[in-house]
């Protein structure tokens, strides 16, 4: 997925490391997009996620359509695949939904970097143009 150069500039990068980088290379056929898979269906995986300050959900890959909703406040950091790193700080309810085409994705992480529990409930939409990433 990166070649030599584009591992070495990421790693020398704030926020991430080597070890992140190395991380991120595997991340594509990562499918589990949340903490706990608690229900699914043939149209539809939900999954919770809940995490201690300081806790990190490792590099995951999106590639079906989906939602998730927070159902506590908090902040965390995502690194993304292409480089970016983004603070959000989450409100009960704050929900986005999530499309993708045939052959898109999205490789991120998510890092509780506030002081409280941090969860959120996850709905992947398996009826999406792309079928799901085996977990």
């Amino acid at each position: 997925m990166l070649d030599d150069t584009q591992k070495q500039e990421l790693a020398s990068q704030p926020h991430w490391s080597p070890e992140l980088v190395e991380e991120l290379e595997s991340a594509g056929t990562n499918g589990r997009v949340g903490s706990d898979l608690v229900s699914e269906t043939e149209d539809y995986r939900i999954w919770l996620i809940s995490m201690q300050p300081g806790e990190r959900l490792p590099f995951h890959t999106h590639v079906m359509n989906y939602f998730w909703t927070a159902t506590s406040p908090g902040r965390a950091l995502s690194r993304y695949a292409d480089g970016r790193v983004q603070t959000l700080d989450y409100t009960v309810g704050m929900t986005r939904h999530m499309k993708f085409a045939a052959g898109e994705s999205m490789t991120h992480d998510l890092e509780n970097v506030g002081d409280t529990v941090l969860c959120f409930t996850t709905v992947e939409d398996k009826r999406s143009p792309n079928a799901p990433l085996p977990l």
